[in-house]
């Protein structure tokens, strides 16, 4: 096999060359999403479950830290994972830190499942956790009952949450912003809580947290926006099969669209409606993508997707696309920067609270890979967004800024641009997909990963 990549293992430096078609069939690994839920959801329950395909990726790996200080465990079996829970009646309290890394899924979540225990629990994270926005689930739970206390007003980490007094109340009312993470915080909470409560979102977001709980025995009802939850109930724990990570997926599927006369084939990957908007963005620009083999696994859908080189166009990216995609945003802005016209992302502020301002650094990342004398890329910053206008790439030298998404974008970028790119910070991709340059390096060779 012929290496593409060079690596400088000092730096964190990855050197990438443009690639020929991309050929094969790649096997992302689980979706992150639902491999928290599956370690917390079964954390809540008394007894033992099997999670197969789980993420095996820094984040995960927080929250699994965090639930083993309030007396869980887990054991490898094989390839599968065995949660081992006494259940959260029976949570022990702690004195360390719970340290959620880089998580803010593990952060968001567990403050959740602290408010419903009877002893404080303390939060913490690394520096770009630390800057994310913590008041969105922090008040919430306040209203409910629970004892907060923390960093800026209890606006970020490191904070306090306490159940020691019960929940009084039940959550009423509408999400402040449409946050799959704050919903699934209020919910985990509602379960403990001594009143019914009911969640309005603003707009959809995905339900891994309402699928898999309802599973367990949660009294749940959905009906559009609006989700009720009544406390009480017993939970029992549930073996999940994990889904191929769409958000994984969308790199590789982004990768082979516009590279052209490659054709790539994904099995196993989650198709969620909340999560395909990726999918809906690449169509509407022109992408040829086909779904095959449909079914469920674990209670969710699931399908082998296939992509093909293609000429794309510009479009619009804003709505309910916008909380579809977010994650994507990122790759799909490379997608725009291969395309032909003008793409235009809107209604994507939450982007500037994320592992870092994704609006600024993807459009410092274009920009400095935007810069062909005979058609450059063009990218205008925008308070909610970006305008793209699509050229042709031109290697670089481009940072990460510590997150994994940009890391992954610019590798992307990087197999449609002319010349060299050096990615610095790659190590960032640890936190969500450990396994990404391996699988960027075999896909190149047309191999089966």
């Amino acid at each position: 096999m012929t290496r593409s990549i060079d690596v400088d293992d000092r730096a964190a430096i990855r050197r990438l060359a443009p690639s020929g078609p991309l050929r094969g069939e790649l096997h992302v690994p689980g979706d992150k999403s639902i491999s928290h839920r599956a370690l917390i959801c079964n954390a809540l329950a008394s007894g033992e479950a099997r999670v197969s395909n789980l993420l095996d990726s820094a984040d995960c790996r927080s929250t699994m830290a965090c639930l083993e200080q309030w007396g869980v465990a887990f054991q490898r079996d094989g390839d599968d994972l065995l949660v081992r829970s006494p259940g959260q009646a029976r949570f022990r309290r702690t004195t360390s830190v719970l340290d959620c890394g880089n998580s803010g899924t593990s952060m968001r979540l567990l403050a959740g499942v602290a408010a419903g225990l009877p002893f404080a629990s303390r939060f913490d994270g690394d520096d770009s956790l630390r800057r994310r926005p913590m008041d969105r689930v922090l008040r919430p739970l306040a209203r409910m009952g629970a004892q907060v206390d923390g960093a800026d007003g209890a606006t970020r980490a490191p904070f306090v949450v306490s159940g020691e007094h019960g929940l009084s109340n039940g959550f009423s009312g509408e999400l402040a912003v449409a946050s799959a993470q704050v919903k699934s915080c209020i919910m985990l909470a509602a379960l403990r809580a001594n009143r019914s409560s009911r969640i309005i979102e603003p707009g959809p977001t995905r339900d891994h947290t309402e699928r898999m709980l309802t599973a367990m025995g949660a009294e749940i009802e959905v009906d559009g926006a609006e989700i009720r939850i009544q406390p009480g109930s017993e939970l029992h724990p549930r073996d999940v099969d994990v889904a191929g990570d769409i958000s994984a997926a969308a790199f590789w599927i982004i990768a082979a669209a516009i590279v052209p006369g490659s054709e790539l084939r994904l099995p196993n990957v989650g198709v969620n409606h909340r999560r395909t908007g990726v999918l809906d963005v690449l169509r509407n620009m022109g992408a040829q993508i086909e779904l095959s083999n449909p079914r469920d696994i674990s209670g969710e859908p699931v399908a082998d997707i296939t992509v093909r080189g293609s000429a794309l166009h510009g479009t619009v990216i804003d709505g309910d696309l916008i909380v579809r995609a977010l994650d994507e945003l990122p790759a799909l802005a490379v997608a725009a920067a291969c395309a032909d016209g003008v793409t235009e992302i809107r209604d994507a502020a939450e982007l500037r609270v994320k592992e870092s301002d994704r609006i600024a650094t993807t459009s410092a990342m274009l920009a400095a890979m935007g810069q062909d004398p005979e058609l450059p890329v063009r990218v205008e910053e925008r308070a909610d967004g970006m305008s793209i206008v699509g050229g042709q790439l031109r290697g670089a030298a481009v940072q990460s800024f510590g997150d994994h998404r940009l890391a992954m974008a610019a590798a992307v970028a990087s197999l449609a641009a002319r010349g060299e790119t050096e990615v610095q910070g790659a190590e960032a991709v640890a936190i969500s997909y450990p396994e990404f340059w391996t699988h960027l390096d075999q896909v190149r060779d047309g191999a089966v990963v």
